[in-house]
């Protein structure tokens, strides 16, 4: 088959838009890496405070209590209100890093099979970063998260009432520390997840009617004991963890600028950059996925470890 190079203008047939003309219109790539980030980072659903950073740190305060030194006292007629302090949690600065890398799809592999390539291409970008970043998020909260507890027994044996009864008692835990945090998540390995979801649905403690409530059918965790119950393969294997989402931490996220670049961000994705380049000495496109993060964690008590699941 004979090929022309240098690779003919972009054209528009009837509605549909040309590989070449999507590949050089940084707007149609965002969308689209907007519609593969769709489902969210695990990180930013358990990290969801958002830091500004400048000169590639950011700094922050941690364990900070809500409460101040002392309590109030009796201010008796015409007497001085008692003075106390408000102390502030300790500084700790986190640097960003870079997370990105570049993909090559050549003219030869857009002639012969279209679109799919470059959609394979994107999709194996957003999946990498998002395994990356997930990873270094977790690790990050296992390693700043010190509270914890033993499950009652194994959950792979362990009945609904006991899987309910681990989860209660830490988020009863962080409760009782009476520091304003509210648990709203469960975070759980992929097989510990199944294993609950399992065991919940047997028990009867979820939705059974033959419809779109049915997680049997969908597949989705229903909200028990008030929290949302998540699923990833970055959580530490027999630890599950229950937090507060809202106060745990957040992600500290730098927007580098640099031409071409545009974000993938928008209500329910992560704030992802790309870039497609044309290199006319291979034939090819370079297409690139990039963040510039790093996860913070503010409130290291607001979460609670159940180990031995």
């Amino acid at each position: 088959m004979p090929y022309t190079y240098p690779p003919a203008a972009p054209t528009i047939s009837g509605d549909q838009v040309t590989i070449s003309r999507f590949l050089n219109n940084p707007t149609l790539i965002a969308r689209r890496l907007r519609t593969l980030l769709e489902q969210r980072y695990i990180a930013d659903a358990l990290l969801k405070g958002r830091f500004k950073v400048e000169g590639g740190a950011v700094l922050y305060e941690t364990g900070e209590s809500i409460f101040p030194a002392q309590p109030p006292r009796v201010v008796t007629p015409g007497a001085e209100y008692p003075l106390t302090t408000v102390g502030t949690g300790a500084a700790s600065i986190a640097k960003t890093a870079k997370w990105g890398e570049d993909a090559e799809i050549f003219d030869e592999s857009i002639k012969r099979q279209n679109f799919d390539p470059v959609s394979r291409g994107f999709t194996k970008l957003v999946n990498q970063n998002v395994s990356t970043v997930d990873g270094v998020a977790m690790g990050v909260i296992s390693s700043a998260v010190t509270n914890s507890a033993a499950a009652a027994a194994a959950w792979s044996t362990a009945s609904a009432a006991q899987m309910l009864k681990d989860v209660g008692l830490a988020k009863a835990n962080i409760l009782a520390l009476n520091q304003g945090y509210m648990p709203d998540t469960v975070v759980l390995d992929d097989i510990n997840w199944t294993y609950a979801m399992i065991a919940f649905i047997s028990a009867g403690y979820v939705p059974r009617e033959t419809n779109t409530d049915n997680p049997a059918i969908t597949g989705a965790f229903p909200t028990i004991l008030g929290m949302k119950w998540l699923a990833t393969p970055n959580a530490v294997s027999g630890t599950g963890l229950v937090l507060d989402s809202e106060q745990l931490g957040g992600m500290a996220d730098e927007d580098l600028g640099g031409p071409g670049y545009v974000s993938a961000a928008g209500p329910n994705t992560a704030p992802v950059q790309v870039k497609s380049i044309r290199d006319d000495d291979t034939d090819g496109w370079r297409i690139r996925a990039r963040r510039v993060t790093v996860p913070v964690v503010v409130e290291p008590a607001a979460a609670r470890k159940i180990t031995g699941l």
